[in-house]
């Protein structure tokens, strides 16, 4: 169990690390992290979360559902945000999306997200579920630079879902996107683990000791494709009026992976790049 001086001095940490960040190459402002997910998930709760932890506030910047209906994907725009270290943009952004749906004629289209992965949908398209943009879309870009790409794919699972929808389509999604030809470094955000374990409910540290957490995991990893080492669980800002060292310590610890494995994707296209000119 993390004693409270461990965890400020872990939080100290990461949050040193990620202030201290340089992107492999200095003439890439920052490097896109693109955000999908389920809907009532918490992706734009996440988003807005991680600007909590470096603001020191709660944040909500990304506009979150607060009826009680999340039937129905709130999100409805290609949105880029900022994460700044007091006002000066750190050198990544996140970039949230229309959310996943079962219904195949509802929620974000699969080739909609290939688009944004390869930098081709322009800031603010508004998705449409029944088709995917098109070159003679206004908000379509028809050359994208590395600027422009995503260099890490974000999914946002609900832990208290898992087990419920795991025959759900949501996965079938999940994984169809995976099939995407993108040589990009693909993670899961396992948000609402209080949800799913009591222990945890009761005090968050209980995350790193929890059986039925652990068991989320593996179930999560099973049912998307992606590795258990790359399923962080975290639990995002949602009715807190002050940010919490416990969660931000979460929080960070995703988030640094996150960056470090975009920062290396996008070495890989920059060497892709110098090797074909």
């Amino acid at each position: 169990m993390y004693t409270t001086l461990f965890l400020n001095r872990e939080k100290d940490h990461l949050e040193k690390t990620l202030k201290d960040f340089g992107l492999c190459d200095p003439n890439i402002k920052y490097a896109r992290i693109l955000v999908v997910g389920e809907i009532g998930a918490g992706k734009s709760s996440f988003i807005n979360s991680v600007n909590s932890v470096f603001q020191r506030r709660i944040t909500n910047e990304a506009l979150v559902n607060k009826t009680t209906d999340t039937s129905k994907t709130f999100t409805k725009l290609y949105k880029t945000y900022y994460i700044r270290n007091g006002q000066s943009p750190m050198p990544f952004v996140l970039t949230d999306t229309m959310g996943l749906e079962s219904d195949n004629l509802h929620g974000i289209h699969p080739e909609d997200i290939e688009k944004a992965m390869e930098g081709y949908i322009k800031e603010r398209y508004k998705f449409n579920p029944e088709s995917p943009i098109t070159s003679q879309n206004n908000s379509y870009r028809s050359n994208s630079s590395l600027q422009d790409q995503a260099y890490c794919l974000v999914f946002v699972i609900a832990a208290d879902k898992i087990s419920v929808a795991a025959d759900d389509n949501i996965y079938k999604k999940v994984k169809n996107i995976k099939k995407i030809p993108q040589e990009i470094p693909q993670v899961v955000i396992l948000t609402r683990p209080d949800e799913a374990c009591p222990l945890v409910k009761k005090n968050i540290r209980n995350v790193y000791t929890s059986k039925k957490i652990k068991e989320k995991l593996e179930e999560c990893s099973a049912n998307t494709g992606i590795s258990v080492s790359h399923v962080f669980p975290v639990k995002c800002y949602h009715e807190e009026i002050d940010t919490q060292d416990d969660m931000d310590v979460l929080i960070l610890r995703a988030f640094k992976h996150i960056v470090q494995m975009a920062n290396d994707a996008l070495r890989l296209k920059c060497n892709e790049k110098e090797n074909s000119e």
